[in-house]
């Protein structure tokens, strides 16, 4: 499974940044609120985080 340190990494900075809510981007996405604390934190890894991680990339326009 690919490494996706760096891509939550800059999600997170973005989030922060931008004072979007860990539970704002959860409801976006449809899914819990753990789930997404837990894909970005790299606590959950698995291949729904890692698309999941790519999909903010790719909507959020993060370079």
């Amino acid at each position: 499974m690919p490494e996706t340190a760096s891509g939550r990494e800059k999600i997170t900075k973005y989030l922060a940044d931008n004072d979007i809510s860990i539970s704002s981007l959860a409801t976006m996405y449809g899914i819990n609120k753990q789930d997404a604390a837990d894909y970005l934190s790299g606590r959950k890894k698995n291949p729904r985080g890692n698309q999941l991680i790519l999909k903010i990339i790719s909507d959020f326009k993060i370079k």
